[in-house]
């Protein structure tokens, strides 16, 4: 019955605008025009009720019926008590004795008796105790909630919000959740607002209802005395009476609309209203309270079920609840509190639009496609810090200012700029942080300019690209298989009759590993299904790899040839590959390279000059090499060189043109002299 009397009124009082209108025009109306004392007893009636209504709702219902319409009723309830105050003070001085109000006699009576000085004096001080409990206690704590749960809600906002993205961002909300969680966050921000001014109100209107009284008294009081010529005696026991019961009448609304107020503002951050959450602690003297306010809804029967079930329920329900195990993210990226604003949508940020265009740019350019990566805040991270993980484990980070640019050098010149001097986190070349009104001066001075987003971008794709043979396990390889047996079914179910999902695995990992692209599923497929018995009968792993390579030899050559399709090498003297070929060692986990160190040590060095004088030319390092060399050459050499690329010769294809831009060797004596150390 409550809530239905509160349903009425919330739709066709205070959500209707042109009634809502009316009503606070008439209620200005009473400040003007005189009317009768009836219906100044009939409007003290409803101003009562009111008030006790909204004190039973914001006992039972839950805190978010009060975020859009509660501050609302604080003003217009102020105004209309403040109306009553001076209607009734007009009547009670113009008529005198002749006032018949029924509501203020009543409580006039009730507060003072017979009107004899014991009973002025008695009500007078019952009188100042209710304004004290109502001023100094609930009006100044509710005011002092307020402000402190508005301060705490917009602190809590970013968090609330990035967590809300987060949930969106691993699919564990629907992008309808998260509007709606968004709005509901947002609805709560404003209640918040508004109830730290709004509860100003109450305050202000005790303060004004006691001016009113005091003038109630000592207006009588002179009107009384000095226009009527009755005694002091005789007007004080008149007027000081009415003035009582006015005040009463006032105040004792105002009293439970301020309670209401701070059983509002506290149980915000509860989940329940007031009446579940006391039921819940199981408190015997809480079950009276409940049973009280249920008895005066005419309710007791939904009191049936004890409290002690809901308590005997809740670890079975939160044991329920709990999965069986907490999977790690894939991948994840946590940054520190002052980097949130970078995932802001409503601020302007971008950083998870481009997240998602990496993984499309990925997806195209290495054929592997990931699931949506999680984004958190990590307080254990410093505040400009941000972190990539896989499968729970750090893989990389680096360090953001905001307002700042990183300009990276690429002449490797002196840094005539200035500024913070750090490193690159994605290739860890030198840089500098400057101010963003440096960035035109900087990129004139030739200077590489990376915005604090661009940043994560760049990092992000390299992580992924350098850690693409940990992200694609087997769960995602045998949905490639899947997507991939619809329009080719007769490949796929041919390569897994042969081989098992995780030797298919295997060979897809050993393509990622050298930043060849899987996107050409088919071919590889193909390959797989002509080399995959004979690899399995040799037991011969890098054999079956070599194959797929060469079926892939087109894309291979393409991808390190210059727009004019010629492919630059470096190649190998004779006696360096034999030294190489010599140097394999077969093992339970295949075929290694066992080259001694001084020789290992002689054939980095080598190989890295070498390399450097092809970059110094701006091209990417190659070598060409023998089929049965290349897979010891890049296994020797993946450690300290992993951006190099191993191509054999039956990779080569015929419109390419293939140039030599250098040999490595080793030269005897040094090697001679290497060994004998």
């Amino acid at each position: 019955m409550m809530s239905d009397i509160w349903d009425f009124l919330s739709k066709n009082l205070f959500g209707n605008r042109r009634k809502f209108f009316m009503a606070v025009v008439t209620v200005g109306m009473m400040l003007l025009i005189p009317l009768p004392a009836p219906l100044l007893d009939a409007l003290m009636a409803i101003n009562l009720v009111l008030a006790l209504l909204i004190l039973l709702v914001a006992i039972n219902k839950r805190a978010s019926v009060f975020f859009s319409i509660f501050p609302l009723i604080l003003l217009a309830l102020t105004v209309f008590n403040l109306a009553l105050n001076v209607f009734s003070s007009k009547l009670i001085l113009t008529q005198g004795s002749g006032f018949n109000g029924h509501m203020i006699r009543i409580f006039s009576f009730f507060m003072v008796g017979s009107g004899d000085t014991e009973g002025l004096v008695l009500g007078l001080v019952i009188f100042v105790v209710i304004i004290t409990v109502q001023a100094v206690v609930i009006i100044k704590c509710t005011t002092h909630i307020a402000e402190a749960a508005t301060g705490f809600a917009l602190d809590a906002l970013p968090e609330k919000q990035v967590a809300i993205k987060a949930g969106y961002s691993s699919r564990r909300i629907t992008e309808e959740e998260s509007i709606a969680l968004e709005n509901e966050l947002q609805q709560e921000l404003n209640f918040y607002r508004a109830m730290g001014g709004s509860s100003r109100f109450i305050s202000g209107n005790v303060k004004v209802g006691i001016l009113l009284i005091a003038a109630n008294i000592l207006g009588g009081i002179i009107i009384g005395t000095v226009i009527h010529g009755e005694p002091i005696s005789q007007a004080t026991g008149l007027y000081i009476p009415f003035a009582i019961g006015s005040g009463l009448l006032s105040l004792f609304p105002a009293l439970l609309v301020s309670t209401a107020t701070g059983i509002a503002v506290i149980q915000s951050v509860s989940s329940g209203a007031f009446r579940e959450d006391v039921s819940a602690r199981s408190s015997p003297a809480a079950q009276l309270i409940i049973l009280a306010i249920r008895f005066a809804e005419k309710q007791a029967k939904d009191f049936s079920v004890p409290a002690k079930s809901v308590e005997a329920k809740s670890p079975k329900r939160a044991a329920e609840e709990m999965p069986p195990i907490i999977p790690l993210d894939p991948l994840s990226l946590e940054l520190g509190y002052s980097l949130i604003p970078l995932v802001d949508r409503e601020k302007g940020a971008e950083l998870l639009e481009r997240i998602s265009r990496i993984r499309r740019e990925i997806g195209l350019e290495l054929g592997l496609v990931f699931s949506g990566m999680r984004v958190i805040d990590n307080i254990r991270l410093k505040s400009s810090e941000y972190c990539f993980k896989i499968q729970g484990m750090d893989v990389g980070r680096g360090k953001l200012r905001l307002g700042h640019c990183l300009c990276i050098n690429p002449g490797g010149g002196k840094d005539e700029l200035g500024g913070e001097k750090t490193l690159d986190p994605s290739f860890g070349l030198p840089a500098l942080w400057v101010s963003e009104d440096k960035r035109d001066e900087a990129e004139r001075l030739g200077y590489t300019v990376v915005d604090p987003p661009s940043i994560i971008a760049t990092h992000l794709t390299e992580i992924i690209k350098r850690h693409a043979p940990e992200i694609l396990d087997r769960q995602k390889t045998q949905s490639i298989l899947d997507a991939l047996e619809k329009d080719y079914p007769a490949v796929v179910v041919e390569a897994q009759k042969i081989l098992t999902l995780g030797e298919i695995q295997k060979v897809l990992q050993a393509l990622l590993r050298e930043q060849v692209s899987i996107r050409n599923m088919v071919v590889i497929l193909e390959a797989l299904a002509d080399y995959g018995q004979t690899a399995k009968t040799a037991k011969n792993m890098p054999f079956l790899i070599e194959n797929v390579r060469q079926a892939l030899g087109r894309q291979i050559c393409l991808q390190y040839a210059s727009d004019d399709r010629i492919l630059r090498v470096l190649t190998l003297s004779q006696s360096l590959e034999q030294n190489i070929l010599d140097s394999s060692l077969e093992t339970f986990s295949g075929i290694v390279s066992a080259m001694d160190s001084p020789a290992r040590a002689a054939w980095i060095m080598a190989l890295s000059r070498s390399i450097k004088a092809v970059q110094d030319q701006a091209w990417h390092p190659v070598i060409l090499c023998s089929e049965a060399a290349r897979f010891l050459v890049k296994s020797s050499t993946e450690r300290e060189i992993p951006e190099l690329a191993v191509l054999s010769v039956p990779e080569m294809v015929s419109d390419i043109i293939v140039k030599a831009v250098g040999e490595v060797k080793i030269e005897e004596k040094k090697r001679r002299k290497n060994h004998e150390t």
